[in-house]
């Protein structure tokens, strides 16, 4: 129960101007099937989505990592010596998972069947080159010839560009930087991502290239320039040690990226995200400037629903760890933070609890239209183990979320002449406010002091409160 204290009395140049204008939104296998995902598996969830949450802006079904991967005995996520690739040294879809790609079609027949369902088709890619195309010394394309690569009198090839030394650190034996200085480097990526939106790739996850020992700013500066001349978001992964000052020497070239390491279905991960999200909130970092259009720091796909494990050779076998309190938490701070909103469970499984989570039309509202996202501090009682988040909406109404992310139950009070301080461009001085939770679907009143609530460990509120002066 909440209580308020009263007193008394798509043409393609119109699209790419204005790419990701609020977060994306959408469905990635990683969470649920690891990457031993199959055409199949994920036509199947694809129609789903579109049958059910696409209404609710869920327009991206993405394929993580991997697609390209022969799932038989002895492969996994670090393995080496069981990648499809073609003659030029790229990765193509796996054709016993992706039977539709013989014939050298990549991902365009999947492509095709996604957008007639109303959805975009998106992709997971790794940084540089792959360890088994530089052990084969594969030639590189060049793109503006159709042939191989030439500079300075010779034929370039993958043993020229990739750099042994500068392998990804959590999939060291599969993928390697490119030496971007060289002509023959560029031209790898840009004949990866022509190839790309040629299968017809509304958004491509770039991994391994953004926050920590990975970062590479020059790799993720080439395939900007590439990705720029097509209508494809651009997402940045892991995000492992990101900063918001790292954050700002890439958000005008990407539309998304990762400001965390993986996010799973423990309570610890959801609640290390709060001093995250606060920081880049801080920084004016959301819905910055980015590629195309704008660029929203990413808090990881949502762990809900039927699942698989970290780093698993299996698909979806599990419900999601979070309880009911925990995964409200969860989607309240995702959307208060304006994050990306990537459902990660088996859609075929998608049960009541997952949907309404997912399709809340205020969680949905606040998370594409607010403004004025911030953390909120001014609340009672202030420390680690409560917080608070404030943004305003569209329509003049005010967010208040109040979370006990502490282990014992606990009551959080919030002053309105507090909330008008942290938005003075509202004039809420001595203003009335109407309170309604949205969770409960509650009327709480009227209040002019404060509003409180009662929390149990793990649990939030989320208030709309419409204030009059």
């Amino acid at each position: 129960m909440v209580s308020c204290f009263r007193v008394s009395s798509k043409n393609q140049d119109d699209v790419v101007s204005d790419q990701a204008s609020s977060p994306p939104r959408g469905w990635n296998s990683y969470d649920s099937f690891s990457w031993t995902i199959s055409e199949v598996e994920f036509l199947q969830n694809a129609q789903i989505i579109s049958e059910r949450l696409l209404s609710s802006g869920y327009e991206y079904v993405v394929v993580d990592y991997l697609w390209y991967r022969r799932k038989v005995e002895g492969a996994n996520p670090d393995s080496l010596g069981f990648d499809v690739i073609d003659e030029w040294g790229r990765m193509v879809p796996d054709p016993d998972r992706w039977p539709s790609s013989r014939g050298g079609k990549g991902f365009t027949e999947v492509a095709k069947k996604v957008h007639d369902m109303g959805l975009k088709f998106g992709i997971h890619v790794m940084r540089g080159i792959s360890t088994q195309a530089v052990n084969g010394n594969t030639p590189i394309l060049d793109i503006t010839t159709g042939q191989a690569y030439e500079e300075s009198g010779r034929k370039w090839t993958a043993q020229d560009i990739g750099i042994k030394e500068r392998t990804c650190s959590w999939m060291q034996h599969g993928f390697m930087s490119v030496d971007t200085t060289l002509g023959a480097g560029k031209a790898f990526l840009k004949s990866l991502h022509t190839q790309y939106a040629e299968w017809g790739v509304d958004l491509v996850k770039h991994d391994c290239v953004f926050g920590g020992v990975d970062l590479d700013m020059n790799e993720i500066s080439v395939v900007s320039d590439v990705l720029k001349q097509h209508p494809i978001v651009y997402s940045l992964s892991p995000g492992t040690g990101a900063t918001p000052a790292m954050a700002k020497d890439v958000s005008g070239l990407a539309n998304m990226y990762r400001v965390t390491g993986d996010d799973w279905d423990s309570w610890g991960d959801v609640a290390s995200h709060f001093d995250v999200s606060r920081d880049f909130a801080a920084a004016n970092l959301i819905g910055a400037n980015g590629l195309n259009g704008k660029s929203w720091p990413d808090l990881d796909m949502l762990p809900i629903g039927w699942l698989t494990d970290p780093a698993s050779n299996e698909g979806p076998h599990r419900y999601t760890n979070l309880n009911p309190e925990e995964l409200r938490t969860q989607v309240t701070l995702w959307s208060m933070a304006k994050s990306p909103l990537m459902y990660g469970g088996d859609a075929r499984k998608l049960d009541e609890q997952t949907y309404n989570l997912l399709t809340n039309p205020t969680i949905l509202e606040i998370n594409s239209f607010s403004s004025n996202n911030m953390e909120f501090p001014y609340i009672t009682p202030a420390n680690s183990g409560t917080r608070s988040w404030i943004a305003t909406g569209r329509n003049g109404e005010v967010y208040l979320a109040l979370f006990n992310l502490s282990p014992d139950d606990t009551y959080i009070t919030a002053n309105i002449p507090d909330i008008a301080r942290a938005l003075p461009g509202k004039n809420l001085e001595g203003a009335s406010c109407n309170c309604t939770e949205v969770w409960s679907k509650l009327y709480v009143g009227i209040t002019k002091v404060s509003v409180s609530a009662p929390l149990v460990s793990h649990n939030c509120v989320l208030l709309v409160m419409n204030c009059v002066v």
